[in-house]
Formats: structure tokens, C-alpha cells, sequence
């Protein structure tokens, strides 16, 4: 045994596993004795997906080296994770031997435990870089004003425009020429927290890549939502424990 974790909330670990594996087909995880880490880029290069969840949000937690990595097929991953409950605990161990990730289910009132084992897949894991980026807008607000802001947006285009004006507010909206949305977000109000160091920015993308984050909302209650001119979007999701899952989304041009 090279790895062993246990997560204390079966349902929260169930929607950060969803929304991982709506964008990846695999899911390359590494685990440090500072804990567990997942960076991965969608096959299309779109959007990249960092998730950090440090050794204090386990219950349990071992790492006998100093970096252990396997591979899982984001699909069934997802599948198990989805048999997790509100009572469960998440218990994680390697078993490198046999070439498999054991996932069990330890109910919390009964001690009553249903164990999986997830097939590891062929790979290597490799080491990604951060868009190298300084993004000039950053805004804080609630997850589901995000999550409203895009289904609304939704109903009128594919696409979505953000842009922020001066120091105070922040729009998402959806134009076509018959049809338009806005949501007009301010400091103070439906933003938590909001600051820009240009007058002026604007940047547009696919609806489908953004709706694609939405799970991280049941899992978060607060995001930061960092852009600039024409430059990707960065979405850091606050989980429990100080974990974070960060999307980073390319813009789309033209």
C-alpha cells in the first residue's frame, strides 16, 4: 500500500468526480505527502482542469513516497463516485500490485462498508504549467449566481460575453441579433468582491465549455472569476477543507 486517503463526504468527492469527468476521459491524479492533486487538459486543449486537496481535508491520509501517480477512466470513476451517500465516508487506497484504485463506501452510522475497484489505465502522468497569464479582473461571488448567470445567458446564445467596467461591475451577457441577455453584477452587491486594474475588459466563451463547471457548483459555495481582454477565463471553485478546483478556459476569437 503506496496510498491511502479517507474523505470525509462521499457527496461533495461525487460532484467534484462528475465535473472532472465532463471534461476528461482520464484523470491523472498524484499524490504527494501534501496531498492529493489532479492537472489535466481537455483532449481539445480548451480547458484546463486543476484540482488540489491538501492532506488536511482527509480524515485519513498516508503517502509513503514522495509522489505517487495513477491513472483512472474519468467515466467509471464518475459512475462509482455516484454511489456515495450524505452518511459515507470516501476511503481511497493504490493497489499497485494488481494494477487497480480501490474505492469504498464506509457508512458513517452502521460502519457498513461497499467496496469498488477501478481497472488503472496504461500512462504517464504528466506535469502541466499554468497558463503563464496575468489576468487583470478578478471578481468574487456566490456559486449559483454564476450557475444562474449561465443558464439564463443559455437560453438566448451558445456564447457568453464577461466583461468588467471600471471598479465596480461586472456583466455576463448574450446577444443575437433578435435576442439579448444581461446580468449586471456590482461590488458590494451580487459581487462578493471585485477589483480591476484596467479601465475596460471583454472576452467571449462557449457556453458549453462554462456549463461544463456547473457540478463544481453543489460542491462549492463561493468562486473566484479571474479574466482579461481577450484572455482565458480562470474559475477557482472553494471546496471544503481548503480544496479548490481552478478551471482554466480558453476565449473563443473572431
Amino acid at each position: 500500500m503506496s496510498f491511502r486517503a479517507v474523505y470525509p463526504a462521499a457527496t461533495k468527492f461525487k460532484y467534484i468526480a462528475q465535473t472532472i469527468s465532463k471534461i476528461v476521459d482520464e484523470i491523472p491524479f498524484t499524490a504527494t505527502p501534501d496531498g492529493l492533486f489532479v492537472k489535466t487538459l481537455s483532449s481539445d486543449k480548451t480547458t484546463m482542469i486543476i484540482l488540489q486537496i491538501p492532506v488536511t481535508a482527509f480524515e485519513e491520509y498516508q503517502c509513503e513516497d514522495e509522489k505517487v501517480t495513477f491513472i483512472v477512466d474519468a467515466d467509471e470513476f464518475s459512475k462509482i463516485s455516484k454511489r456515495g451517500t450524505r452518511n459515507d465516508l470516501v476511503e481511497i487506497e493504490l493497489d499497485k500490485e494488481n494494477r487497480r484504485l480501490k474505492i469504498g463506501f464506509i457508512d458513517k452510522k452502521t460502519g457498513v462498508t461497499r467496496t469498488f475497484y477501478a481497472e488503472l489505465k496504461e500512462g504517464v502522468v504528466e506535469e502541466l504549467g499554468e497558463p503563464n497569464v496575468e489576468l487583470p479582473v478578478i471578481a468574487r461571488m456566490l456559486t449559483d449566481t454564476f450557475k444562474n448567470a449561465l443558464r439564463d445567458a443559455k437560453i438566448v446564445d451558445e456564447e457568453v460575453e464577461i466583461i468588467a467596467e471600471g471598479e465596480e461591475r461586472l456583466i455576463i451577457r448574450s446577444i443575437t441579433p433578435q435576442r439579448e441577455y444581461y446580468n449586471i453584477m456590482e461590488r458590494d452587491k451580487a459581487l462578493i468582491s471585485f477589483r480591476s486594474t484596467v479601465e475596460k475588459a471583454h472576452a467571449r466563451y462557449s457556453l458549453e465549455l462554462l456549463e461544463a463547471t456547473l457540478k463544481a457548483t453543489t460542491a462549492a459555495e463561493a468562486l473566484t472569476l479571474e479574466f482579461g481582454e481577450g484572455l482565458p477565463l480562470k474559475l477557482t471553485f472553494d471546496l471544503p477543507g481548503g480544496s479548490t478546483l481552478t478551471y482554466w478556459v480558453a476565449p473563443r476569437t473572431g
